[in-house]
C-alpha cells in the first residue's frame, strides 16, 4: 500500500475538532511515517491554509460546514483527471469519515473505500432541527448502509459496531479499532489538589451534557468541603455553560479552562480526583484513557454506549444508569461521584487499575491496526472483529513514536490474551461480536 486518501469533514484544527478528527490524523501520521503517501482532504475554516503539510501528511482544504462534501468528490474526481487540488493522487485505499453522514467517495474514488464511524448520531441529529435532522439521520440510518453495502466499515468500539449492524451493516464488514493515546508531555507529574477536584475534558457543545456536572457539583457541594470543578475545553455552548454555572449558585467553583494546550490538559487532569463524561453519545471516550494516565477514574453514563468499552465498569471508573438514557441519570451520577469523592480507597484502587489499562493504547498501534484493514481491502477482502496490533506490557515504558512496529516486525499483530487485562477486569461483548480471540480475515 503506497498510498492513501483521508476524508474529513474538519480537521483538529477547526474551532469544533475534536476526538474523531484527532483519531483521523493520528493514524495518518503514523502510515506516513511507514513510508506511505497520506493525503488528507477536510473543510477549510478562517485562518486555514488551503493545503499544506502537518505531521508528514498533505492537507488539502475546502468547503464549509456543507459545502466540503461536494467539493471534496469534486476535487476527488478533477484528480483523477489530472487537474484540481489532488491532481496526481492515486490512493490505493480510501477512507471515508461518516461524522453522521459521508462522502460517498466510493461514487468517483476508483479505489476500495473504508467507511469510519466513530458512533452513530441518532441522539444528536435534533440539534441539527427538524428538517436537517430527519434527512441526515435518513442518509445514516438507510442510504449510507445500502449504498456502502459491499464497503468494509471500520468503528473504534464493540458498542460502536452493534449500533452498525442495528443499521444493517453485515457483522463481517465491520473491523473495530480502538483510539490511542499520546504519551504524557514531559515534566507533567501527577499531583493531586488538597481540595476534593472533579475535571471535565470534553469540547463544550450540547451532546456532551456538561450541564449534568454542574448539577451534579452543585447538588454536592454543602456536603462536599472546597469541592471544585475544571472544565477543560471549548466550544460554543460555553457561554450557556456559565450562565448555568451562574444559577446554580457554583460560579465561584467552577473553572473554565477553554482550550489549552497538552501540557496545560495534563497538569489540569494530575490533579484532579474524579474525572466525569457525562456525554449523550460517546464511540470511545478519548478523554477516559488520558485521565486514566494519571491514575483519575472516569464515571460516565451507560447509555453513551461507547464509554462501556472504554471503561471497565467497577474496574478502571463507574457506569450510571441503563443502556436508554433515563431521568434518573444525573441522580446516578452525583451518588457515584459523590462515592468516589469520599472514599479515598476505592477511588484509587479504581484509579491504580485505569493508569494499567491506559497503557495498552497507543496512536502506534492504532495505526497497525488500520493498516491491516485497509491492506486487507486492496485485496478486496474484508475485516472483522476487534482487530489489535502487539501490545506493551503493563508496566513498559510507551515505545518511542518513531519506531515501525510494536514488535520490531512490520505488519505483526498480537492478540490480547487474559494476562495482559488489568486486575480485576473481566471481558464485556456484546452478542455475537468477533473479539480478540476470533478476529477473522476473509
Amino acid at each position: 500500500m503506497r498510498e492513501v486518501l483521508l476524508l474529513c469533514w474538519r480537521d483538529s484544527g477547526h474551532p469544533q475538532g475534536g476526538g474523531s478528527e484527532r483519531y483521523l490524523e493520528q493514524v495518518g501520521a503514523q502510515l506516513a511515517v511507514r513510508g506511505v503517501a497520506v493525503t488528507l482532504r477536510t473543510a477549510r475554516y478562517r485562518g486555514a491554509r488551503r493545503s499544506e503539510y502537518v505531521g508528514g501528511v498533505r492537507v488539502s482544504r475546502g468547503g464549509g460546514r456543507f459545502g466540503v462534501y461536494p467539493r471534496a468528490l469534486a476535487a476527488i474526481a478533477a484528480g483523477r483527471l489530472g487537474f484540481g487540488p489532488l491532481r496526481g493522487i492515486r490512493p490505493d485505499a480510501v477512507i471515508d469519515t461518516q461524522n453522521g453522514i459521508p462522502f460517498f467517495a466510493r461514487l468517483v474514488s476508483g479505489a476500495p473505500v473504508t467507511v469510519l464511524v466513530h458512533h452513530c448520531h441518532r441522539e444528536q441529529w435534533p440539534v441539527a432541527g427538524a428538517l436537517v435532522g430527519r434527512i441526515g439521520w435518513w442518509v445514516e440510518s438507510w442510504l449510507s448502509p445500502r449504498l456502502h453495502r459491499s464497503s468494509q466499515y471500520l468503528t473504534v468500539s464493540l458498542p460502536s459496531a452493534d449500533e452498525l449492524v442495528d443499521l444493517g451493516v453485515d457483522r463481517e464488514r465491520i473491523a473495530v479499532v480502538r483510539n490511542g493515546v499520546d504519551p504524557v508531555p514531559d515534566g507533567v507529574t501527577t499531583h493531586r489538589r488538597s481540595e476534593p477536584t472533579v475535571s471535565v475534558l470534553s469540547r463544550l457543545v450540547p451532546h456532551k451534557q456538561i450541564e449534568d456536572a454542574l448539577d451534579a457539583v452543585a447538588e454536592l457541594r454543602p456536603r462536599i468541603e472546597g469541592l471544585r470543578l475544571d472544565v477543560i475545553g471549548g466550544g460554543w455552548w460555553e457561554d450557556n455553560l456559565r450562565e448555568r454555572a451562574a444559577e446554580l449558585g457554583i460560579d465561584d467553583v467552577v473553572r473554565f479552562h477553554g482550550h489549552v494546550d497538552e501540557q496545560r490538559k495534563h497538569e489540569l487532569l494530575a490533579r484532579s480526583w474524579v474525572h466525569v463524561m457525562p456525554s449523550r453519545k460517546e464511540g470511545w471516550g478519548l478523554a477516559v484513557v488520558e485521565a486514566a494516565q494519571h491514575g483519575v477514574p472516569t464515571i460516565g453514563y451507560r447509555s453513551s454506549r461507547g464509554l462501556t468499552d472504554s471503561i471497565v465498569d467497577g474496574v478502571t471508573g463507574v457506569l450510571v444508569g441503563d443502556l436508554d438514557a433515563g431521568p434518573d441519570d444525573v441522580a446516578g451520577l452525583t451518588t457515584a461521584l459523590e462515592s468516589l469523592l469520599t472514599d479515598r480507597e476505592s477511588r484509587e484502587m479504581l484509579g491504580a487499575k485505569a493508569r494499567v489499562r491506559a497503557r495498552e493504547f497507543s496512536w502506534e498501534q492504532t495505526a497497525e491496526g488500520v493498516r491491516t484493514v485497509l491492506e486487507r481491502t486492496t485485496a478486496r477482502g474484508f475485516v472483522s472483529g476487534l482487530v489489535s496490533a502487539a501490545l506493551p506490557r503493563p508496566h513498559a515504558p510507551v515505545p518511542d513514536r518513531s519506531v515501525q512496529s510494536r514488535s520490531g516486525q512490520d505488519g505483526a499483530t498480537e492478540n490480547r490474551g487474559p494476562e495482559d487485562r488489568c486486575p480485576g477486569e473481566t471481558r464485556h461483548e456484546p452478542h455475537a461480536v468477533r473479539g480478540e480471540d476470533d478476529r477473522t480475515i476473509t
